[in-house]
């Protein structure tokens, strides 16, 4: 009789099961991902942009609508109010329908308003406080002259306060001058500008811009 053989063990081979990775290893205790947060962060982000957007396009918006700047060689059309330091008003021409009407970089008007101007658009109003030297310059004490009465002044009424214009014939220039003292013989005058020396403050409002562009095609045009 022979020895009986061992049993054999019977094994069973299981295939290996791959299982999806998460990405994260969870251990015990960790808690799992919030995707509740991360819905709202998302959202967050959403609205920002969206809120971005609405703000680049109103901006666009009125850059496109508002027209363009006044740049040197433009005319322009402004309503002014004019005043010294202490706010005592000068001239305006505010309540007018009448602008003053200049080309800017090519005008007798004051280097502080066209500067003043300039970048200006259509309908927009700015103050602006303006040194002397960017408006009618020093006071002269040069300006203050006396002249005999003679000739064209010889037989003309004079009275201190006034003003009188004076054209020079040798350039055919014009100046107005404030009368200071009259005698039999003599008038003391000053040529100065009345604001010259003085600080001021403009209020202005841009009217309209006359591009300088479509100025010349008209003119080719006609």
């Amino acid at each position: 009789m022979s020895d009986p053989e061992p049993a054999k063990e019977k094994i069973t081979e299981q295939a290996a099961v791959p299982v999806e990775n998460t990405g994260a290893a969870e251990t015990e205790g960790t808690p799992a991902p919030d995707n509740g947060a991360k819905k709202k962060r998302a959202t967050r982000l959403i609205v920002g942009g969206v809120i971005a957007i609405i703000i680049l396009a109103i901006v666009g918006a009125w850059f496109a609508f508002s027209g363009p700047a006044a740049v040197t060689g433009d005319t322009v059309a402004i309503y002014y109010t004019e005043a010294f330091e202490n706010g005592t008003v000068y001239i305006s021409n505010m309540n007018t329908t009448t602008p003053l009407v200049f080309t800017l970089g090519n005008s007798s008007v004051i280097s502080g308003v066209q500067n003043a101007v300039t970048g200006m658009r259509a309908g927009e109003t700015k103050t602006v406080n303006l040194a002397y030297t960017d408006a009618y310059g020093a006071y002269d004490p040069g300006l203050v002259q006396t002249v005999n009465r003679t000739g064209p002044i010889a037989n003309t009424s004079f009275a201190p306060g006034e003003t009188f214009t004076i054209r020079y014939k040798a350039t055919n220039a014009i100046s107005t001058v404030k009368i200071l003292n009259v005698t039999d013989t003599t008038i003391t005058w000053d040529a100065n500008n009345p604001l010259a020396g003085e600080n001021l403050t403009f209020t202005i409002r841009l009217a309209e811009i006359r591009q300088a562009n479509t100025m010349a095609n008209a003119t080719a045009a006609e």
